[in-house]
């Protein structure tokens, strides 16, 4: 290696960047704790060597002990058991970033409330943190919060969710209009062979303030009505009250609009879509749902579900955290996008994913 940089000035994050692994990574092998990967450990060993390096070089990165917050903002992830993968994210950054002083702490909203939305960034805001990760669901609520931060200088960033309106420090998460053609292109796809209509399952969803739903739907739509023969294509909203009588509301939907195919654009519908599906003899409805919960495998290894596309909430918020970190620690350039592959995940290849994943 050429000196690609002066020794005086050599930081945490130039032997991670010139290693190709976390910052993290790189303390743990200098410091000998915690779990590191024998490649990873070997990438960050040969530059160590390279660069002559010694222990006082980084002693300028961690400088004073000053503790950096960062604030999560979602709803409850005991609600829904997609947010709950969330927190999974947020334990990785919390061991990732623990050397660096920096305080992660977590506030939770319930999903169908955007009065809870309020009373919760009311709460974060009673001791302003240094920068924000925000699911922003809900529209309104999420706009006055953001300028709120604005004002406040208060970095952040924003995921699963894209509210165009607003310019944080970084988006996080899938681009929405897109998996909603995806998911109409893999629905067109199994269920071409029958007859009938498409529809769009809006479950305890507020559709009418989430960016997040109308842009899958909006896709959705705008892929069948490409077709050379333009299909016909019902949105089936169940929420609220109507919860109460779902199977139902789903059957009556089902025989009135003669759905031959449905998509759900949440993770959690579509045990609940299923059961009902099976106990009045219309197993034969194709189904395209979202994510790798354990119910969601299940019903997909048995043929029950027919796509899933993964979304990955854990790793949306630990890169969160990372450009958030990065920005306050080494006043990191973030991208304002980092936009996540639309993985498709199949009963076939659904083990070798999460093997995958897992190492």
């Amino acid at each position: 290696m050429n000196d690609p940089m002066n020794k005086k000035m050599i930081r945490i994050k130039d032997i991670a960047k010139l290693s190709g692994v976390s910052v993290g990574t790189v303390d743990r092998v200098i410091h000998k704790r915690g779990k590191v990967s024998d490649t990873a450990r070997e990438k960050v060993e040969k530059v160590l060597d390279e660069i002559n390096y010694t222990p006082n070089l980084l002693a300028k990165t961690l400088g004073s002990n000053k503790v950096y917050s960062i604030a999560l903002l979602v709803p409850d992830p005991g609600q829904d058991p997609y947010w709950k993968l969330t927190m999974t994210g947020l334990d990785t950054a919390k061991q990732e970033w623990r050397p660096y002083h920096m305080d992660l702490q977590p506030y939770f909203f319930e999903l169908e409330s955007a009065q809870s939305f309020q009373y919760a960034a009311k709460e974060l805001m009673e001791n302003p943190p240094d920068a924000v990760v925000c699911a922003p669901i809900f529209l309104n609520e999420a706009l006055a919060f953001f300028e709120q931060l604005d004002q406040q200088k208060i970095p952040y960033v924003q995921f699963n969710t894209m509210i165009p309106e607003v310019k944080p420090l970084s988006f996080i998460g899938q681009d929405a209009y897109q998996s909603g053609i995806l998911g109409a292109s893999l629905l067109h796809l199994v269920s071409k062979n029958q007859t009938g209509n498409q529809a769009i399952l809006h479950i305890r969803e507020n559709v009418q303030h989430s960016v997040h739903f109308r842009e899958k739907e909006r896709g959705f739509r705008e892929y069948f009505r490409k077709l050379p023969q333009s299909q016909t294509v019902s949105s089936v909203i169940i929420e609220g009250e109507d919860m109460n009588t779902f199977e139902d509301k789903l059957i009556g939907a089902i025989k009135k609009e003669n759905i031959k195919g449905l998509y759900i654009p949440t993770s959690s519908g579509a045990t609940l879509t299923v059961d009902v599906l099976e106990k009045n003899g219309l197993g034969h409805i194709s189904v395209v749902g979202y994510d790798l919960l354990k119910e969601n495998i299940v019903l997909l290894k048995s043929g029950k579900i027919d796509f899933l596309i993964h979304q990955n909430p854990s790793r949306q918020v630990f890169r969160g955290i990372y450009h958030l970190a990065n920005h306050l620690l080494f006043k990191k350039r973030s991208p304002e996008k980092e936009l996540f592959p639309l993985e498709v995940i199949t009963a076939e290849n659904v083990d070798s994913y999460l093997e995958a994943i897992l190492h």
